[in-house]
């Protein structure tokens, strides 16, 4: 238990922060999805795979003073950011060697995205057992809404197979 929660500790910090909840969740589950060690459960939700065991671990972490969310109105919509306090930093020093050089490397990348963009990528990933057609009409059905472009879906094509190469294991990708 401890060690799932110092991994998501140590996901924040390699990141430095984290602003947007769906961000959080769409970084933690593609870095699931690149084979690194997360193990909450991700399901289908609105915005794309969503952990309701990630929440409730990131509502402990707060509430133990370990992360800090700071909360901020922005275009109407109320954002989160987060980031690790002292405490969270020296929970680290006694629980967790550190992430893999991989993952670390990986989360920052992840972090220079959009949480739009993120959104797609980690649908994409969902549904990484169809074919390229299929996930393409997944996105168009289920995230009609988001009017993703034939560019931005090709783009999280090309993006997906850009982590594929920088991961440390072998994936398959949608044909």
């Amino acid at each position: 238990m401890l060690k799932d929660h110092a991994r998501i500790l140590s996901a924040i910090d390699a990141a430095g922060h984290i602003t947007g909840r769906k961000k959080l969740q769409k970084m933690i589950f593609i870095s699931k999805k690149l084979q690194y060690p997360f193990h909450e459960r991700f399901e289908f939700h609105f915005y794309g795979p969503y952990s309701e065991e990630l929440t409730l671990k990131i509502e402990e972490l707060r509430n133990l003073g370990l992360i800090e969310e700071l909360r901020e109105k922005e275009n109407g919509y109320l954002q989160y950011d987060y980031s690790l306090t002292d405490a969270g930093r020296e929970f680290l020093t006694l629980y967790e060697n550190g992430l893999d050089e991989h993952l670390e490397l990986c989360l920052k990348e992840l972090n220079g995205q959009t949480s739009r963009f993120l959104e797609l990528v980690s649908t994409v990933l969902f549904f990484d057992h169809l074919t390229k057609a299929e996930v393409i009409q997944k996105i168009e059905e289920l995230k009609a809404k988001q009017n993703y472009s034939a560019e931005e879906i090709e783009e999280a094509f090309v993006y997906v197979i850009q982590l594929m190469k920088n991961n440390k294991q072998p994936l398959s990708m949608p044909s």
